[in-house]
């Protein structure tokens, strides 16, 4: 690929976005040698709308926890306005962007020196952004990434409910993965703690459509659940998929699946199970990890071990004013455990936020810790700033986070 100008970049990134037959676009990455303003975001994902009967562009935009969502027309006839929030778009300073349409794909790589790379592929036969050209999503009509006529959905027996909160995480793994991620090998995975494994069978039906495909491994203590698992995937025939029983602690997916894992994945383990779930990761070096955590209870007993809501309490009247009683304790040591986690996986450095991936009326337990490795390290500054964080955070309450003992050297 020869090196252009960035303006001829720019406008084959515009074409496609302007294409009938657009899929999706990312951006990501900070440019070298441009400022890049303070609230300029991360991450940008693009999609296809149709809105009023006109082709709109849907534009997501990630800074740490913060999303920000906008509509751009990308019809003709265009506007000047329209126009002028294309350019916007297109100026941000990534460092690169890839974008799909029916026909193919266009990655520009930008260099520190202004000049940009532009690659183009052929499109793949299917994938996980596959369909048919000019299938647009509109505000009565939603874009599923897994068929809800699926037969995996019937070999599970999920209804409505379930079958949005898989749509939801799906949603969730897609944004977090980086697009150059195993691009030349299968995506390699792991589900700790897997359960039912209802998110663990969907996810590699969808990982599955990537152009290397992916090979998934699920770890379940319970032998009966692994029994099961195994017989659903052959049902709903799952390829690349399977499943161990084990502990967390002890699992040791790296033969399954021909290197450490690339994504882990800890979907409602129980307490500390995902305290021992984000230890695995890290240790693993694995770039992208998700959990959604369950129940709470290790921290719940450390705050009424330090006498919370009594005589006898520990912490300041201010603080124990939020703990006294069972029901606030209980809900806030759902908030204080995993501000104690994001902060452990920022302080060994990962990009942390903690988001809701679905609304609570599909699953109560809708909090997902979401934490990537960035390409380019953490700054060590920043990596001592999360662990005085997390140290001062836990002093504060008379806590000692069991993710502090998992990770401690």
């Amino acid at each position: 690929m020869a090196l252009v100008e960035l303006a001829e970049a720019t406008g084959a990134l515009r074409a496609a976005l302007l294409d009938e037959g657009f899929v999706r676009a990312t951006a990501a990455g900070r440019r070298r040698g441009v400022e890049v303003p303070q609230d300029a975001p991360e991450r940008v994902e693009v999609r296809p709308v149709l809105l009023r009967g006109a082709r709109h562009a849907q534009v997501t935009e990630r800074t740490g926890p913060v999303v920000r969502t906008r509509n751009l027309r990308v019809q003709a006839p265009l506007g000047p306005a329209d126009d002028a929030a294309l350019d916007a778009l297109l100026a941000l300073p990534f460092a690169t962007w890839h974008a799909e349409t029916a026909a193919g794909a266009v990655q520009v790589q930008v260099t520190k020196k202004g000049l940009a790379t532009v690659g183009r592929s052929a499109a793949a036969a299917a994938g996980p952004t596959a369909g048919a050209a000019g299938a647009l999503a509109n505000d009565r009509a939603k874009q599923h990434l897994l068929d809800p006529d699926d037969p995996l959905f019937a070999v599970l027996g999920a209804g409505g409910d379930k079958r949005r909160q898989v749509d939801a995480f799906l949603r969730q793994l897609s944004a977090a993965l980086p697009d150059d991620l195993a691009s030349d090998r299968p995506l390699r995975v792991v589900d700790l703690g897997c359960g039912n494994a209802y998110l663990t069978l969907a996810a590699q039906r969808w990982l599955a459509g990537r152009p290397a495909g992916a090979r998934t491994v699920g770890v379940e203590l319970r032998a009966d659940l692994v029994q099961r698992s195994t017989e659903r995937a052959a049902a709903a025939g799952v390829d690349g998929l399977t499943f161990t029983a084990g502990t967390i602690a002890d699992a040791d997916p790296t033969p399954l699946l021909g290197g450490p894992p690339d994504v882990v994945l800890a979907l409602h383990a129980c307490d500390t199970a995902t305290d021992d779930a984000l230890a695995r990761a890290v240790a693993w070096g694995s770039p992208v990890v998700l959990a959604a955590p369950c129940c709470h209870r290790d921290v719940q007993r450390q705050l009424v071990a330090a006498g919370a809501g009594t005589a006898s309490s520990s912490l300041p009247a201010a603080q124990d004013a939020l703990v006294s009683s069972p029901i606030l304790r209980e809900r806030f040591a759902d908030v204080l455990t995993d501000s104690l986690r994001a902060a452990a996986l920022r302080a060994h450095g990962y990009r942390t936020d903690v988001v809701e991936f679905v609304d609570s009326r599909h699953t109560p337990r809708n909090a997902l810790l979401r934490a990537v490795r960035p390409a380019r390290p953490e700054p060590p500054a920043a990596r001592e700033a999360a662990q005085r964080e997390l140290e001062e955070l836990a002093a504060s309450w008379s806590v000692r986070p069991v993710i502090a003992d998992r990770l401690a050297p």
